[in-house]
């Protein structure tokens, strides 16, 4: 199947869809799923029109999990998480919802449940907090 331009990610990189901005660069763009499973859950997707993992060229696949790893442990530490999850789907039957390549960072506090994917949206309020404390954390 062809990459579809008009998926809701494509959109947010085009700025036609508002998005709870973390980091950008020229390969890459991070923001807060707006249905976390857990407080600080990031979105870090691909400037590439690709699908999925089998959709990209093995260069951009690199820079898109530099950004995840330096990305992580920033978050983790922001939310005052104790470890991280990190998530991504390949199709359909996986899971994928949204066909543009993306990965999930889910940070992990002990005793607190992970709601499930794709679950409820979040109030806007409490994701803006959530994203200026990762900022902050992603500055120092």
């Amino acid at each position: 199947m062809a990459y579809d331009p008009n998926n809701i990610f494509a959109k947010i990189l085009r700025g036609e869809i508002p998005c709870h901005k973390l980091y950008e660069d020229e390969d890459t763009l991070v923001f807060l799923d707006i249905m976390p499973r857990t407080e600080g859950h990031a979105l870090v997707i691909t400037k590439e029109k690709a699908r999925d993992l089998f959709d990209i060229k093995p260069e951009a696949l690199a820079k898109l999990m530099n950004v995840v790893q330096r990305l992580a442990l920033k978050i983790k530490e922001a939310v005052g998480a104790d470890g991280v999850l990190i998530q991504q789907f390949n199709g359909a039957a996986a899971g994928q919802t949204v066909f543009h390549l993306h990965v999930h960072i889910v940070p992990i506090k002990e005793g607190v449940p992970v709601k499930p994917h794709a679950g409820q949206m979040e109030d806007q309020a409490v994701l803006a907090k959530t994203a200026e404390k990762i900022r902050k954390k992603l500055k120092e």
